[in-house]
């Protein structure tokens, strides 16, 4: 068995208590919240005590907590999130339908992030200390200062509404018109985009210039070998391993950001669903859609630490 498997077992298995404590606090918070199932089921219907009292006795929200605990679970083990009190739908479709966009919106964001990053940090750092490094950190100074929300209704004011580029709202599937998604999904992803690779930009700039500082690079350089070969086969492979622990970690920011933007966009993703059933008590949904992002955040954070292996030899052994 190679090293890299047997670290990806051992990973997976610290996954199962992980999920198991995430799924616990999830379940603690929304039982001790205002929200109540009866009353969303029967919203605007002026319900009996009785009535109320025969829905949680039905639904099993009279039995002791730790039964509760015991049976969602159960449920969560056969795939099984729950049903929403105010339509009667399982949390599971419903978070099927919404999930693809956003993690459409998510990766998309994503790749526009890490291609900003790495193309405007690496220039940083080669004319460390000229107009461009200072244009680059000046800038990605704003970025990280300047919320999501607020460059999405910048991004609609100006780009949408007085020119007309983009649409400034609205979704279509890819599958109808690859322009069209592209068109609808473009501002939501440069708003959700622009703060991380803000961020990533100044840790990419800070990486390189310090690899570029080792005696390995000024021996190459010395040799006659050309800075593009040396930066790109040696500097980049190095000095990128502190910005895939970020990127990890920034995942999360972005699944979080979905939410705001979807909501500014009017996009039927995850952030959407999410909302609306806060608006409407429903906490069936509310606990599958945080459940759902948490486990998320938890596997790319798993692929990142896979990513770190392949690239690093090092940890290998390690």
């Amino acid at each position: 068995m190679t090293a890299v498997v047997r670290i990806l077992l051992r990973r997976v298995a610290l996954l199962v208590p992980l999920l198991l404590g995430i799924a616990l606090f999830v379940f603690l918070v929304m039982r001790f919240s205002d929200a109540d199932p009866a009353s969303a089921f029967f919203q605007g219907a002026n319900p009996t005590p009785r009535q109320l009292h025969e829905f949680r006795a039905r639904n099993g929200l009279l039995d002791p907590l730790p039964v509760r605990y015991v049976h969602f679970v159960g449920d969560l083990f056969h795939g099984d999130l729950g049903t929403s009190a105010l339509t009667g739908a399982r949390v599971a479709d419903q978070i099927a339908t919404a999930l693809p966009l956003t993690l459409q919106l998510t990766f998309l964001g994503l790749g526009i992030a890490v291609v900003l990053a790495l193309t405007c940090g690496i220039t940083a750092a080669v004319h460390r200390d000229r107009l461009p490094d200072q244009a680059v950190r000046v800038l990605s100074l704003a970025g990280v200062a300047a919320p999501g929300f607020w460059l999405a209704l910048l991004m609609i004011q100006y780009l949408a509404v007085d020119l007309g580029w983009f649409p400034a709202g609205g979704y279509i599937n890819p599958a109808d018109s690859l322009t069209g998604w592209l068109r609808t999904m473009a501002l939501p992803a440069l708003a959700l985009s622009l703060p991380v690779a803000a961020q990533l930009t100044r840790i990419v700039r800070t990486s390189v210039v310090e690899e570029l500082d080792k005696d390995y690079v000024r021996t190459a350089l010395g040799a006659g070998l050309p800075p593009r070969v040396v930066v790109g086969r040696n500097v980049l492979r190095n000095a990128l391993m502190n910005p895939l622990t970020v990127l990890g970690l920034r995942v999360g920011h972005l699944l979080g950001g979905a939410v705001v933007i979807e909501t500014v966009f009017a996009l039927p993703g995850m952030g959407k669903l999410m909302i609306d059933a806060v608006q409407n008590g429903d906490p069936a949904v509310v606990q599958g859609v945080v459940l759902t992002t948490a486990t998320g955040f938890v596997v790319v954070n798993l692929l990142i630490d896979l990513l770190h292996l392949l690239v690093n030899p090092r940890l290998r052994a390690a």
